[in-house]
């Protein structure tokens, strides 16, 4: 390959790249996807502006995979392995075997020889963890059951890929042939070669453990950032050609290292200047991959593949769906968690060519693989969205509602609708002080939970004037809103506006839409949850450039009151966009006039008493 024609690829990768990502975040298929949709477009089947030279890249752009595989290695720590045991193994071991065993007898029964077919099943068990944990993360349902029993999935098969590495050569007649195949020992006997591998294993655990702290503190010491990124990646490639040289996976060895390396406090640091590298060699590859598709299958047989892949899909939604009823989760969550998780993954296209290589795969078979994991990959949003707008309305109100609690509680004062980590604080404020409250949660997971720590919470809606009446409403003082659900907050202000008039209601606001809303409903009291605390950051921070703590705290109490006004002032024009902007920057103006004019103006004698210890002497 000459110069002109590297170059020349290298630009077409990284065009494609760069466009093809930020359009697929966008649409909200992943940048995975976008990879994948690139390389099509640009491979061989559609526009052929790279043809030959994919082989190449390939090749190049797999050590982006070894990158990886370093780098989930130093994610899972082996004291957070050992907590999370029983997740991540009974259920995440289970999806794996079980998934393997049913997609491997599919792949027999469509006319796959065994070990063809036990590869296959280990391929297709893999599902892509890019893509569910990006969904789950923007519906906010990452903390939820079905979002943590995902997660577990997935960490277990980021596992899972060490070993399955190192069982698919045992399934295989020939070694894997690669452009990095450089083993040493193929002539040895086989106890040779069992201690060269074994060796070679302990030279990695050993230097990760003994050695490569003091030589990352030495290069960290010189206070050059290249230097320590140069080592980094020598670390890496180090290992990767060790690995070689006994025959053995480089992405074994790298994700040792990383497991190794994964309580060393250069962690964050290893973490933050390979991601790059990392981030950029797997775009690569997953263009390539996309390029590779072979178009020609979809073309003369697309009952073939469509039926393929609702096979795939079917088998894995119910094996998934079984998994998770068995390990208890209610139906929807089961639902959810099975169409999040019922498509190929990332690590399927690694595996793949793997098995290609070694020949366990022939070229046909790797490519209609290639086509059914992508086409799955495509079907992954399509799928969650299935679920989330006509699968769970049904399955929600299918179930029985549970009741709202008996709450036998009289003499109240103050009712707190909503106990996570903001009503959480103001009940505690409350319990210290001797003020009784009848808390109000409906998400009953939260209320189990809670309980669990003591808690006296009720389940119940706190929307619903039966409840509110028979929280004690009627006579109470107070009303906190404080859940985190902005139009159910507006439903409570509208329920206890309309049927317990003489309740004073305090409410939690999340930013400045929310507290106009709020205000214009008839909420005299609004906290905007951040607000309180950045306006304390503030101060410390006149403080520490020179600023008397006294001048500090006036010029806080200052602004906090200005920035009060402004906000009534203005929420009754929350819709009108041109006119909130003008009234932000007259505000601005106005504050800032203020307290230019207190600051010299100001003929206050400092009084010490206002200093904490380590603000008598401010730092410049």
């Amino acid at each position: 390959m000459n110069p002109q024609d590297l170059l020349l690829g290298a630009f077409i990768y990284l065009a494609a790249a760069v466009i093809a990502a930020p359009i697929a975040t966008r649409l909200g298929l992943g940048s995975v996807l976008g990879y994948l949709v690139a390389g099509m477009v640009i491979g061989p089947s559609v526009l052929g502006l790279i043809g030959e030279t994919g082989e190449h890249v390939m090749h190049f752009a797999e050590f982006g995979v070894v990158v990886m595989l370093f780098l989930v290695g130093l994610e899972l720590q082996p004291t957070k392995l050992w907590a999370l045991r029983r997740p991540i193994i009974g259920l995440g071991g289970l999806q794996v075997i079980v998934t393997a065993a049913v997609l491997g007898a599919g792949a027999m029964a469509v006319g796959f020889g065994w070990k063809a077919a036990l590869a296959t099943g280990l391929i297709l068990a893999m599902s892509s963890t890019a893509i569910v944990l990006q969904s789950l993360n923007e519906r906010g349902l990452l903390q939820t059951t079905a979002g943590q029993s995902c997660f577990s999935v997935l960490l277990f098969q980021d596992i899972a890929v060490i070993p399955i590495l190192a069982v698919l050569p045992l399934l295989a007649s020939a070694q894997p042939h690669d452009a990095y195949d450089t083993s040493l020992i193929g002539d040895l006997p086989g106890w040779a070669q069992t201690l060269a591998v074994l060796a070679a294993v302990g030279v990695i655990v050993v230097a990760g453990r003994f050695f490569t702290r003091p030589l990352f503190r030495l290069v960290a010491d010189t206070g050059i950032r290249e230097v320590f990124v140069g080592l980094a990646l020598v670390m890496v490639v180090g290992i990767a050609l060790l690995m070689q040289l006994v025959g053995l996976s480089a992405a074994l060895g790298t994700f040792l290292a990383g497991v190794v390396l994964a309580e060393s406090e250069y962690r964050h640091e290893l973490e933050m200047d390979l991601e790059p590298f990392k981030g950029l060699l797997l775009a690569v590859f997953f263009i390539a991959v996309g390029a590779g598709i072979d178009f020609s299958l979809l073309i003369h047989q697309p009952l073939l593949i469509l039926g393929l892949v609702l096979g795939f899909i079917a088998a894995k939604l119910a094996v998934l769906f079984l998994l998770a009823r068995l390990f208890g989760m209610a139906t929807p969550d089961a639902s959810r968690f099975s169409f999040s998780l019922a498509q190929g993954g990332e690590f399927a296209f690694v595996l793949i060519s793997f098995a290609g290589g070694l020949g366990l795969l022939d070229p046909a078979q790797a490519g209609l693989l290639v086509a059914v994991v992508a086409i799955s990959m495509a079907a992954a949003p399509l799928l969650m969205i299935l679920d989330a707008r006509v699968l769970q309305p049904r399955l929600a109100a299918s179930l029985d509602p549970r009741e709202d609690d008996h709450i036998e509680e009289s003499g109240t004062r103050v009712i707190i609708a909503g106990h996570g980590r903001y009503g959480m604080t103001v009940g505690r404020i409350l319990q210290a002080s001797g003020v009784r409250a009848v808390v109000l949660d409906h998400d009953a997971e939260q209320i189990d939970a809670l309980r669990r720590f003591g808690y006296k919470v009720y389940y119940g809606d706190a929307s619903r004037p039966d409840l509110l009446e028979a929280a004690g409403a009627a006579k109470a003082k107070v009303l906190v809103i404080a859940i985190d659900d902005r139009e159910k907050a507006l439903e409570i202000v509208d329920t206890a506006r309309r049927h317990f008039p003489n309740l004073h209601i305090l409410a939690r606001a999340f930013d400045r839409v929310h507290a106009y809303r709020l205000f214009n409903a008839g909420v005299q009291d609004v906290y905007r949850e951040v607000f309180a605390s950045s306006v304390d950051m503030g101060e410390q921070l006149l403080v520490r450039l020179g600023l008397h703590p006294f001048e500090a705290r006036r010029a806080a109490i200052r602004f906090k009151a200005h920035d009060e006004k402004l906000i009534r002032r203005a929420a009754k024009h929350v819709d009108d966009t041109q006119r909130l902007i003008d009234l932000s920057r007259q505000g601005s103006e106005e504050i800032e006039r203020v307290l230019a004019t207190d600051m010299s103006g100001s003929t206050h004698t400092p009084d010490h008493g206002w200093e904490a210890p380590d603000a008598a002497q401010p730092e410049s």
